[in-house]
């Protein structure tokens, strides 16, 4: 096998179509009069709920303070309080179980199965009598049976959320996913689907939490409100219009969003469906070369329709053989990552912070003998063939 020229990296290039998109960019900064959240913001919210099919959708500067801004949102309504058990994804990122941490909730790590990377049901089921809340992490692209996860919280009278910020566009029983939950965030960091270099969403079909995101969203004041809501809060609490600019009516932050970020989302949004096809056929090819690999744990997500893959994991029966392959990417010069942040309860925040051992031995295999290496929509047909060699 011929060695490629240049390194094969996670990420290739700030935006998909870069040239075209700075192009742009540069034309919009050239004309714009406001560059803090204006039109454009509310523009790509529109459009975003549109294409996510959800009524609602809130742009956050980021995906970690999207997820900041909902778990605030859900304290300020009353759906969780302090002291309350969610239950987490133990395959996560640190900034879905920070939040819940800094703001008085306890997080209960779940353990995912090897063959989806996922929560699922069953491993649910175990836990949920003692839990007053679900958070979910939609790992790489990837869902469990997530339907029977939404049953099981539903028969419980507990609000299950999702972080979709890996799996935007990925589908299962006809829905996308992100849309089997009260509310799901999103992230639209560099490397991720779409870019506008740093962003979040949240969305949702419940209008009482989509008012709450706006407040908690901008310091806890009105402004971004609609205007009947806006006159209603002010009326309840007294605030004439004057006072009204420098009233704050719940607990909230600045986690607004600038208008590059919103005409980045626009110029972005327009190659969602692109992106999702080159992600999915990238992964019918890994995927192909994985189930041939008898070293290797291969996925079962025949139940899923569209796999928009976020990178592709690749997860060793041992040490020995997680070595081999790591080695044989390295050297290839292959970017190669832990799968997200392994299990969580091996970071140093959650031993500081809570101190204790949670046994979840599917997320610690993977953690101890589990990488991914790149799928993006810009990979080239012979990067994907170099790296399904390597998968031999």
């Amino acid at each position: 096998m011929l060695l490629l020229v240049d390194m094969i990296k996670l990420v290739k290039s700030s935006f998909y179509r870069e040239k075209e998109t700075k192009k742009a960019l540069l034309a919009f900064l050239d004309q714009a009069v406001t560059l803090s959240m204006n039109a454009q913001c509310g523009e790509f919210e529109r459009r975003f709920a549109q294409k996510q099919g959800r009524q609602f959708a809130v742009f956050t500067s980021n995906g970690s303070s999207a997820n900041l801004v909902l778990i605030q949102a859900m304290l300020n309504l009353g759906h969780y309080k302090a002291g309350d058990k969610i239950g987490v994804s133990a395959l996560t990122w640190s900034t879905n179980i920070m939040p819940l941490m800094q703001l008085g909730l306890k997080p209960v790590l779940l353990d995912c199965e090897l063959e989806s990377l996922n929560v699922s049901p069953q491993i649910l089921k175990k836990a949920i009598d003692n839990l007053q809340g679900v958070f979910l992490t939609n790992v790489l692209g990837f869902a469990d049976n997530i339907a029977g996860i939404k049953k099981l919280c539903a028969e419980k009278n507990i609000a299950l959320l999702e972080d979709n910020c890996e799996s935007l566009g990925s589908t299962l029983d006809g829905r996308l996913l992100g849309n089997f939950s009260l509310a799901s965030t999103f992230s639209f960091f560099v490397g991720h689907h779409l870019s506008t270099i740093e962003g979040g969403m949240v969305c949702t079909d419940d209008e009482e939490l989509y008012k709450m995101l706006l407040l908690v969203r901008a310091h806890g004041w009105d402004r971004n409100l609609p205007i009947d809501s806006q006159k209603k809060i002010r009326q309840q609490n007294n605030i004439d219009d004057f006072y009204a600019k420098y009233t704050f009516y719940d607990l909230g932050y600045n986690a607004r969003p600038t208008e590059i970020s919103g005409f980045l989302g626009n110029e972005q949004i327009k190659y969602w469906d692109e992106i999702v096809s080159k992600r999915q056929e990238n992964f019918r090819r890994f995927q192909a070369a994985v189930e041939q690999n008898k070293d290797l744990i291969p996925l079962n997500l025949k139940h899923m329709e569209i796999i928009s893959n976020f990178d592709m994991p690749v997860v060793a029966k041992d040490k020995k053989t997680f070595q081999k392959y790591m080695e044989k990417f390295l050297s290839a010069d292959v970017e190669i990552r832990p799968i997200i942040a392994g299990d969580m309860a091996l970071q140093p925040f959650y031993k500081k912070y809570l101190g204790e051992t949670t046994d979840c031995p599917n997320a610690r295999h993977v953690h101890d003998y589990g990488f991914y290496f790149p799928n993006n929509a810009e990979l080239t047909d012979e990067e994907i063939s170099f790296m399904c060699g390597l998968l031999e």
